[in-house]
Formats: C-alpha cells, sequence, structure tokens
C-alpha cells in the first residue's frame, strides 16, 4: 500500500511532525484532547453530519481523553463512527479487532471513501507488508485485525513500533461466555491490552444483557464507569411474529411487499437451497443462498452482489449479515426461530440501519423449540442454566399478546411504555385465551397414552375418533376418550405449540410427546396456560410499501440514485458508499445550487463533495 492507493487527500486535525518516524508506543507523552471546534469540524469534513446521535458525543468525548469504555449502542446508532473519528483527531493508529473479514472490508471501503487512511491485516490481503510498513512510518488512521490475530506475541511486538492511539474491540459480546456468539480468541485480548497501559479500550457492541456487560467489563479491563448504554430500540423497526404455516407463501408476501433488499435467515443448508429456489421462481426477484457448505467464490460473489444490489434477496443461514454494513436492507425474514433474543434483536437490527422503516417477520413451529430443546443436551454443564432461560425468554417473545418491542427492551433492562405502536401485537391486537383447563386434557392424554404419540393420535383420542389404530391400542377406552369439546378443537394446535414452546410438552426419540418443564404444575392446576390467537391475516395490496420514505417514482430522486450506480460501479464499491438514500432523498428535496448548499446535507462530507458534488448539481440542475 502507497500513498496513491487512498482516494482523497488527507487532512490531520493533529500534529502532523513526526509522523513518519517509527516510535515505540511507550515513548509517547499525552497529548491535550482536541477542543470542541476541531471535534466538530472533523465530524462535518469526514463524516458529513453536523451534529452527534443518540451518545455517540459521550464514547467520543471519553476516547479523546484517553478513558476506557464499552459503549452497548443498538445496530444503525453509528459505532464505527465513536472510534473513526478519535482516529482522524488522535495521533497515532487506532487498532480496531474485528470478528468478520468480510465486515472489515466492508468497514474498509466506507472508511476510505470518507478519506480516513484504513488497512487491514487478514489471510485475504495480499498487501501484507505494505501495511505493515504503512503503520509503521504512522500513515494510517484506522488497522483492523481478527482476535486471532491481535492475541499473537509477533503482533504485539509490531505494535511496539508504532504510535497506537486507541484499541477498539468491535462485536465486544463475543469476548463473553455469557454473549450469544462467544470467540474464545477474543478472550485472549487482555495481555495485548495490558501492555499498553496507557492506550484508552472501547467495546462495542449491539447486545449485551447486565450479565454479559458486567463480564465484558472484567475480561477487557474497563472500569464500571466505563460502560455507556444506550436505548436497545430501533423504533424505525416493524416487528412482526407468526406461527409458520407456509413459508414459502408467508416469506412471498414479505418480499412482495417491500421491493428493497432483504435477507431471509433459514435454520439449515439445506433449507437455505430449497427457500432460495422457491422464492426466486415465485417471486421474479433475484434471489441468492449463502451458507457454508457453498465453495467460497460462490459466497463471495454472492455476498458482493447482495451488497451492491438496490433490491435482491440473500437466503442465508445466521453466519451470514454479521460482515454486512449496508444500511439499506428493507426486511429481515426469518424462517425458524433464532438462537435467542440477543441473536433475534442483531439479525433483525440488520435492517433499517438507515434509520428509514424497515420490517422484521419471524415464522414459528412447535418442532424448532423442541430441536432447540433437544440440543441443550449439547451444552456445556455451566452454561445450561443460562441456555435455557434464553430459550424460555425467546418463548415468551413468540407467545406474548404484549408489545413484542417492550418484552424485547425489559429482556435488555429498559423500562419501555406498554405499546410502541410498530408491533403485530399492537397494530392488530391478538385475542388471549385461558385454555388452562383444555391443556390439563392434552396433557392427561399424553400421559394416559404412555407419552409416545404425536398430536395426530392425541387429537383423535381427545375427539374420540376411534380409528383401527386407536382401537387396537385401546385408547379408546380410556378416560381421556371424546372429552374435547367442539369449541376446543381450533384451539388444540395453537395449544400445543404453546405447550412444547414452554417446554410443557417436549418430543420423544420416535417422534412422540412426552411431559416436561411445568407439566405436573399444570395438571395439579397450580400454572396456567394462556395463548394467544391471531388474528386474521388480510392480504394486502402487492408493493404496499407501507411507511417508506423513498420518493419512488420522483424523476430527480430516480435520476440521482442512476448516478450513485454509475459512480459506485466505476469505483468497485456498493451505491451506500457514495451516499445514502437518505442524502439521495434529502438532495431531491432541497435541490442546493451550488456547491455550498449541496455541502449542507447530511452525509455529504469534505471529500465526498469534492469527489461528487459536480455531478450531482448537474443531475439536479436537469430539474
Amino acid at each position: 500500500m502507497n500513498e496513491d492507493d487512498w482516494p482523497f487527500e488527507t487532512t490531520f486535525y493533529g500534529d502532523d511532525e513526526g509522523m513518519d518516524a517509527p516510535a515505540s508506543a511507550f515513548d509517547f507523552a499525552p497529548a491535550e484532547p482536541p477542543s470542541a471546534e476541531q471535534v466538530g469540524r472533523a465530524l462535518h469534513d469526514v463524516f458529513g453530519f453536523t451534529a452527534f446521535r443518540g451518545v455517540q458525543d459521550q464514547v467520543v468525548d471519553r476516547v479523546l481523553h484517553g478513558r476506557s469504555t464499552l459503549a452497548v449502542m443498538p445496530t444503525g446508532a453509528g459505532k464505527s463512527l465513536t472510534y473513526q473519528l478519535p482516529a482522524v483527531l488522535l495521533e497515532g493508529t487506532c487498532v480496531v479487532v474485528s470478528p468478520l473479514i468480510a465486515l472489515m472490508h466492508d468497514q474498509l471501503r466506507s472508511a476510505r471513501a470518507n478519506g480516513i487512511r484504513a488497512a487491514a491485516l487478514t489471510s485475504a490481503d495480499n498487501d501484507r507488508e505494505a501495511t505493515i510498513e504503512a503503520f509503521r512510518a504512522g500513515r494510517l488512521d484506522l488497522l483492523y485485525v481478527a482476535p486471532e490475530r491481535a492475541s499473537q506475541a509477533h503482533f504485539r511486538e509490531l505494535l511496539a513500533r508504532a504510535r497506537i492511539a486507541l484499541f477498539a474491540i468491535d462485536e465486544a459480546h463475543c469476548v463473553s461466555e455469557w454473549g450469544h456468539d462467544f470467540r474464545p480468541d477474543y478472550r485472549l485480548l487482555r495481555p495485548l491490552l495490558d501492555a499498553f497501559p496507557q492506550v484508552p479500550r472501547l467495546a462495542l457492541t449491539a447486545t449485551a444483557d447486565h450479565h454479559t456487560r458486567t463480564d465484558i467489563l472484567a475480561q477487557l479491563g474497563i472500569p464500571e464507569d466505563g460502560l455507556i448504554v444506550a436505548g436497545f430500540d430501533r423504533p424505525n423497526i416493524r416487528y412482526t411474529i407468526r406461527p409458520r404455516d407456509n413459508a414459502i407463501r408467508q416469506i412471498q408476501a414479505v418480499i412482495d411487499e417491500n421491493p428493497g433488499p432483504g435477507i431471509v435467515y433459514a435454520p439449515t443448508r439445506a433449507r437455505v437451497e430449497q427457500l432460495a429456489a422457491s422464492l426466486a421462481s415465485a417471486t421474479g426477484r433475484r434471489v441468492l443462498p449463502y451458507h457454508a457448505g457453498l465453495p467460497s467464490e460462490v459466497r463471495a460473489s454472492n455476498q458482493a452482489m447482495f451488497v451492491a444490489s438496490e433490491d435482491m434477496v440473500m437466503v442465508a443461514t445466521v453466519a451470514f449479515g454479521m460482515g454486512i454494513d449496508k444500511p439499506d436492507v428493507r426486511f429481515v425474514a426469518h424462517a425458524g426461530i433464532p438462537k435467542s433474543i440477543e441473536a433475534y434483536y442483531q439479525e433483525t437490527g440488520r435492517a433499517g440501519r438507515d434509520g428509514d422503516p424497515a420490517v422484521a417477520v419471524m415464522l414459528w413451529g412447535a418442532d424448532d423449540f423442541a430441536r432447540a430443546r433437544q440440543r441443550l443436551s449439547e451444552i456445556e454443564p455451566h452454561r445450561l442454566q443460562s441456555e435455557r432461560q434464553r430459550l424460555d425468554a425467546l418463548a415468551v417473545l413468540v407467545e406474548t399478546a404484549e408489545c413484542r418491542r417492550a418484552v424485547l427492551l425489559r429482556h435488555f433492562g429498559e423500562q419501555p411504555p406498554e405499546r410502541c405502536g410498530n408491533c403485530d401485537n399492537c397494530l392488530d391486537p391478538a385475542n388471549v385465551v385461558d385454555v388452562t383447563r383444555l391443556a390439563q386434557k392434552l396433557l392427561s392424554a399424553v400421559f394416559r397414552t404412555g407419552q409416545s404419540y404425536g398430536m395426530g393420535h392425541l387429537e383423535k383420542v381427545l375427539a374420540g375418533i376411534a380409528d383401527d389404530r386407536v382401537r387396537q391400542r385401546g385408547h379408546d377406552q380410556l378416560s381421556v376418550f371424546g372429552i374435547l369439546a367442539e369449541d376446543e378443537k381450533p384451539l388444540l394446535k395453537a395449544l400445543s405449540r404453546a405447550l412444547q414452546a414452554r417446554g410443557a410438552l417436549t418430543p420423544t426419540e420416535h417422534g412422540g410427546l412426552a411431559l416436561g418443564g411445568d407439566a405436573r404444575l399444570i395438571l395439579k392446576g397450580e400454572a396456567s396456560v394462556m395463548i394467544v390467537v391471531p388474528p386474521k391475516q388480510e392480504k394486502k395490496r402487492r408493493g404496499g410499501r407501507e411507511g417508506i420514505a423513498n420518493p419512488v417514482g420522483d424523476p430527480l430522486f430516480e435520476a440521482l440514485r442512476e448516478l450513485r450506480r454509475e459512480l459506485a460501479q466505476a469505483a468497485g464499491v456498493p451505491p451506500y458508499v457514495v451516499f445514502h438514500d437518505s442524502t439521495l432523498r434529502e438532495m431531491a428535496t432541497a435541490r442546493p445550487a451550488t456547491l455550498a448548499e449541496l455541502g449542507t446535507i447530511g452525509g455529504v462530507g469534505t471529500r465526498k463533495l469534492d469527489a461528487y458534488g459536480d455531478a450531482f448539481l448537474a443531475v439536479i440542475r436537469r430539474f
């Protein structure tokens, strides 16, 4: 890598003197933090913003004053800015530990487009020596590495030969065994951090409950007063959760209603392939698969097409998306339950990162919970209780008649309003029915038939249908035979799902159902059972993209999008790296006539103004 590789001339916001000379990180006295004026100027010139969002200013202020921090901020809240801005203001290099190569490269593109001198040391980068030379010479603002490399002694020796301004640990929940994406190599970072005691540490995550936050602080040596927790609410995301009856048809409806890019998560590789093929045929949209079983070149190609697209759908296992900083994803659909509420929050958070309206739809079935509870037997004993609690919390989320957002936010320790007005239960309230007596009938039938039969057989026994199988086993002689009332029959499937979700019914090895969890308490009348009866779904008009703010059909907006496509293609970057939709939308509304006016629009920093300003003004002038 050399100076010619950078897309823009780079302006330093600190003192440039001595930047070309290698030095030990231990040889520098701390500098005075930048003034508020310098911070504001850099925020606008580099990122095109006139003000911070949420808790960004609190995090940046702590970093600039050399204080270690754990920032828990929702996806889309601008976590990367909290270390990228200090990286251009402070002398030295910000070392960013990130778990995925794809995530690093995605952030590299965006950083370089803003004129930030950034590079990565990974197995996928073939300019290792040039990167090391630039790093030692002080010509990098950001250096991205994986935890596996960062924890090695030779990397620590490399850092000792340069000036380090900050350690940023992205996806910091990976450091905790209580986190939903635990990565053992994150546990090995502490010696590296302790070797540079004067360098502040900034840990960042979007999903961490109280237990996980406490563990992150301890594992990374961050003081308790360094914890900054932003609100977890993503009000632009509409949450919908419903039973799965025909996944293809249900997901097709989501795709039809949301013309922009989307992600569909499926639990297995085979299901990914099946859904991708079926949805491509049913919707007429470009739909591609992504999972670990595909050749690496196919995965890379499919991901690149998705990142660059404005309407593609990716069907994937949950491995996809963590490395994608794509802001314009309009929907995320789950074809089955995620691992936990934390995972659900993170995965749905990949929608609507630009702040525009987005939807999150989860389809679930009783078999999802049955498989999840079976997998608990594979968990290490010391993690079993926490994993069981995670699954129980997820069961509450899918079965609740309360506001979905309220359940989510309470899980993360917040006290939200009772209704959000932007989830299925708020917009179209379901009926809650007390089915404790019906549950006692079903559980009694399970017990009296020997805890060996599935719902089909149990339903016949309860309904009094004496077919050959029922008679052969003598189940027509049981006290539970025919005790089901006519008005109870439509509730039986929903009840079965609910009991399996809460663990009161568990699957047997041969496909039957057995008693588990609080089944005996229900039978004794010491626990009640409530189920949610969803309202009937009304058909929505195709393409009825409610609430999306993009002025689709506006000739100027479409012309600006076309120019963005051309510029992105020429630069080999995704369109959103040039400008977000929100920036184009503001251009189409304000119609600036000069570079100075264009520079006042959100997202148009000095470097992008110089690079793209004249081209966008020329399009605007035509209208």
